[in-house]
This record gives structure tokens, C-alpha cells and sequence, in this order.
């Protein structure tokens, strides 16, 4: 017996929803199920490069496990182990706004649910391992840029204090996989990889939505009972008998709400732009899942979207998120009405969705600039300038929102301007542009915010520690993800965890960690993977 055979699996998804009678796996329509039971094809040599050890702990996963063979067999999808009943969930969703039909899970594979350190329930998914019934023409595989960034990210977005899933693993294929980069006619051989993803559960609005769709209102019932029950125990006091009744309904509507517009309030402060916003890709749990073309944003350009895809209409731009994530909340509403007798609930809840968000958003921004609470119209007026001023140049945005906690508000007053300015130099990408009517703009708007922290009465060290907590000092930045993905895609895997270990503590100054604060270097504004990326992986 080997030591991940000791694995303690429960899976209570296979075991208690209804699964496609159909096992071949072969790319095709799958109805009245919520899953297909699917085997990982194997790779040609698994080789483990990188690991989480804080999801390692959460798994009661030892240093030697990590570093034996059998882990990379396991995660790379060479060997199922002991316990596991593998299967790939099948889900619909809004793609660019549009109905899809049919989606699935095309290159991802869960393991089966393990129970925890905490006695909690995690979700083993490995992305990349290979066909399922519905990769439709595509290979089921993942290659290793992709797979990096989506290792990265996971853990990132965690340590940043965002709701995510978590990636335990990155482990290499040693096969080739063929893909078409810029979708230009011109593909090419990249190396392949596998993440393991880790989660409560992987379920998606589209979940949701497809069985409605199809009018399979007993699969819709049983994803709704089950999900409640399990991941939502606590609105039916661990009563797993409790009946599901549409009062329930509504109030764990309700909660999915709450937690998805905590997450997007996340986006916006750090600001994380997902890029494909889907409604395949939006969790039931409220975490942050699914990391294709994803960026940061850097000079502040609430028009600025990642995906190379929505570079036309901008659907899935930085200042969009909000009214995209309501929009897919109403999708999701629309799925559950079959199940009401009564809608009025649901909509209820619909049109609270704005203010939530606003009120949650100025909330955190109060924080995120050092004052102890939003005062109303005034302090709105003074979020809203900044915007307008950090639009004004090509203004980098991390390092800005960084450096306000050093200024020194009380004699903010009495600074020259150009002292004041001087300050934020590190943040401009165009020195030369901060003259003239942009400088004035920037000046005026430090000395508002000053008095206005001044106001607060809140001992410096206090906001220093406030905002700080707030404004990360590094963020995965995409050129330094690509700079780690051009060193694997060359045989060196250390720069992998080397980042990762700066990315563990985003809050923290750590002056031999500066590079990875740095703004984004010139060479890197137009080059691929550093900007904007397609969903190629």
C-alpha cells in the first residue's frame, strides 16, 4: 500500500447524484446526469515540479510524499489511488454573454472528495490529465504556461486573503502537446503539464443552468438539495433530512450572492481582472476559479481586459466586473425558478444585489485608504477623483495604492508639490507626463485624502498597518509569471517556487524581494504573456 492510498476519500458527489449511464469515454451529449466516471490517460514520464505546503498540510500530506515518485504518478494521472472514484461533472453556461448548451469539465478530472486535517471535505481535480465525454475536439490536456499560471494564481489569490480554489501540485507530462497560441493558423508543440486543483467543490452556476435548461427539473432539485446540504450545512442546522423547501431556496440564493460579491469587492482592490467571466466559470461557493487569461492591472485602465478574445468588446474589462457578476447572478436565478412557485424571492434578492456591492465596495475602499469608516457623498466624490487622476497617466497602480501609507498626512499640507510627486515615482510609467495639468491633479487629490486621514483620527501606525494589510506589495504580475514560465519551459523548475514563496506573503517588505514590486518593465508592454493572453492551454 502506498501512502496516498491512505487518502481518506469520501465521495459524496458520485455517491449521491445521478451519474451518466454511459462509461465510454467518447465526446458526446450526456443528459439526466451530473457526471461521467472517467479514468486520466497517462503521461509519458511524471515528473513533480512544485507543491503547495500549506494545501499539503491541509492534506495531512508529508515532505516524503511530496517528493516520492508516486506523487507525481498520482497527480500527474498515472495511478489512481485507493479510494478514489474519478469523474468529470458535465454543466452548460453563458459564454461571451451567449447560451453555450453543453460544456463540461473538457480537460479537468476530479480524483474524488478527501476529508481534511479539519475533518472538511476537498475536492482532488487534476486539470489536464486527459480526454472526458466532453472535451468535444479538443485533447483533454493542459500545457505547462498555462498550467504554471493557474498554480501560481491559485495560491496567490489565497495568501492575498481572496476566496480561491487552491492548487496543490504542478507536475510535468514529458509529452508534447500541440496548441495554436495566438489562434493565427500557426500551432506549435508546447510541453505538457497537470495541476491539481483543491476545493470544497468545484460546481459552477452552469451546473445549474443546463439541467434547467433542459427542463430535467428532478437533476436540477437534486444539485440544488445536495449542494445545500453539504456545502451550505449550516442554513438547515446539519439536518440532513430537512426538507428543501423554496424559503430555503431563496435564503441560500441569498448567501451565494453575498459570498460572490465579497469576492468581486476582492477583485477590485487588488485589481485582479479574471478575463472570462462565464457563467461556467463562476463558482456556487463564491471562490475564484478557473485561471486562463487572467491579468493585474498595472497602469490603472478600468477599460483593460486580459483575454485576447475580449479584446473587441471589452466584456470582461477591470471596470465591468461588477455589472457582470450581477448579470450572472441573474442567470443563475433563472435557473432556480422551476423551483419556486414564486419568483418574487428570488427577484427580491436580485435587486439588492447593487447596493450590496456598492456598500461593500466603499467600504473596503474606506479601509484600503486609511480612514475608519465611508462617510457618504463626500467620500465618494474623493474615490470617484482618483479614479479620473489615476486614468489621467499611465500610473501603476499596485505600487501607488502601496506608497499612500508612507505618506506622511499630517504635513502632507506643506509639502512642494514637487516633493509630494516625488514620492510616487516608482508608480509612473510616462515620468514625463506627470507635469502640468496632470501633476496638479495628482497633488490636489494627495492633499484632500491627507486632511481627510487627518479627520479619521487615526494614529499613524494604526493606518500604516491598515492600509498595508490592504494594498499588497506584490502581486503576480504577468511578466513574472511568463519570466518563470520562459525558465521551466527551459528545464528550470526553481524559479516556479522560488516566486512562490515571495507570493506567500504579498503584505510583507522584504527588501530582497524588491525586483518583484517593480512596475512592469518596457520590454514586457507588448510581449506575449505579459499583457494581454488568449485561452489557449
Amino acid at each position: 500500500m502506498l501512502p496516498l492510498d491512505g487518502l481518506q476519500f469520501d465521495n459524496r458527489f458520485t455517491s449521491q447524484l445521478p451519474a451518466d449511464a454511459d462509461a465510454t469515454n467518447r465526446r458526446r451529449q450526456v443528459s439526466g446526469a451530473l457526471f461521467s466516471r472517467v479514468t486520466p490517460t497517462s503521461v509519458t514520464e511524471a515528473t513533480t515540479l512544485a507543491w503547495s505546503l500549506e494545501v499539503a498540510e491541509l492534506l495531512g500530506l508529508s515532505d516524503d510524499v511530496l517528493r516520492s515518485q508516486d506523487f507525481a504518478e498520482v497527480f500527474g494521472g498515472n495511478r489512481v489511488p485507493a479510494g478514489a472514484d474519478p469523474f468529470a461533472m458535465v454543466y452548460g453556461g453563458h459564454q461571451f454573454g451567449n447560451w453555450a448548451g453543453q460544456l463540461g469539465d473538457g480537460r479537468a478530472i476530479a480524483l474524488g472528495e478527501v476529508i481534511d486535517i479539519n475533518g472538511d471535505h476537498q475536492t482532488l481535480q487534476l486539470k489536464g490529465p486527459g480526454p472526458t465525454p466532453y472535451s468535444r475536439t479538443a485533447d483533454g490536456r493542459a500545457v505547462l504556461r498555462s498550467s504554471i499560471r493557474e498554480f501560481l494564481c491559485s495560491e496567490a489569490m489565497h495568501h492575498l486573503g481572496i476566496p480561491t480554489t487552491r492548487a496543490l501540485s504542478l507536475v510535468g507530462t514529458g509529452d508534447a502537446v500541440m496548441r495554436d497560441m495566438f489562434y493565427d493558423g500557426n500551432p506549435g508543440a508546447e510541453p505538457g503539464a497537470v495541476v491539481c486543483r483543491v476545493a470544497p467543490s468545484f460546481v459552477r452556476f452552469g451546473n445549474f443552468q443546463l439541467p434547467a435548461s433542459r427542463g430535467e427539473l428532478g437533476v436540477l432539485r437534486a444539485l440544488v438539495e445536495f449542494t445545500i446540504r453539504n456545502d451550505f450545512g449550516h442554513l438547515v442546522s446539519g439536518d440532513m433530512s430537512r426538507v428543501i423547501d423554496e424559503q430555503l431556496i431563496v435564503q441560500w440564493f441569498d448567501e451565494v450572492c453575498a459570498r460572490t460579491i465579497e469576492a468581486v469587492i476582492h477583485w477590485m482592490r487588488v485589481g485582479f481582472v479574471h478575463g472570462v467571466l462565464n457563467t461556467d466559470n463562476m463558482s456556487i461557493l463564491g471562490l475564484t476559479i478557473d485561471f486562463g487569461p487572467y491579468g493585474w492591472l498595472e497602469n490603472f485602465d478600468p477599460g483593460w481586459t486580459p483575454n485576447t478574445t475580449d479584446a473587441g468588446g471589452r466584456r470582461y474589462r477591470f471596470g465591468a466586473q461588477p455589472q457582470v457578476i450581477h448579470w450572472n447572478l441573474v442567470q443563475l436565478a433563472n435557473a432556480l425558478v422551476p423551483l419556486v412557485e414564486d419568483p418574487a424571492g428570488l427577484q427580491t434578492v436580485i435587486d439588492s444585489i447593487g447596493e450590496r456591492y456598492q456598500a461593500g465596495f466603499d467600504t473596503m475602499m474606506a479601509a484600503r485608504l486609511g480612514w475608519e469608516a465611508h462617510l457618504g457623498d463626500s467620500d465618494s466624490e474623493l474615490i470617484s477623483d482618483l479614479w479620473k487622476v489615476l486614468a489621467s497617466s499611465e500610473i501603476d497602480q499596485v505600487i501607488f495604492f502601496r506608497t499612500l501609507s508612507s505618506v506622511d498626512v499630517a504635513r502632507a499640507g506643506v509639502f512642494d508639490d514637487e516633493t509630494l510627486l516625488g514620492h510616487f515615482q516608482a508608480a509612473w510609467y510616462l515620468p514625463d507626463e506627470i507635469v502640468d495639468d496632470v501633476a496638479k491633479g495628482l497633488v490636489s487629490w494627495l492633499r484632500r485624502w491627507a486632511q481627510r486621514c487627518v479627520m479619521s483620527g487615526i494614529d499613524s501606525p494604526v493606518r500604516v498597518n491598515q492600509m498595508n494589510g490592504l494594498n499588497p506589495k506584490y502581486v503576480l504580475r504577468n511578466y513574472l509569471a511568463q519570466q518563470v514560465i520562459d525558465a521551466a519551459t527551459g528545464g528550470d523548475a526553481r524559479p516556479i517556487s522560488e516566486l512562490l514563496e515571495v507570493l506567500r506573503h504579498p503584505y510583507d517588505e522584504k527588501p530582497d524581494n524588491e525586483r518583484f514590486a517593480e512596475r512592469r518593465p518596457e520590454w514586457a508592454r507588448h510581449r506575449a504573456g505579459c499583457s494581454m493572453l488568449s485561452c489557449s492551454s
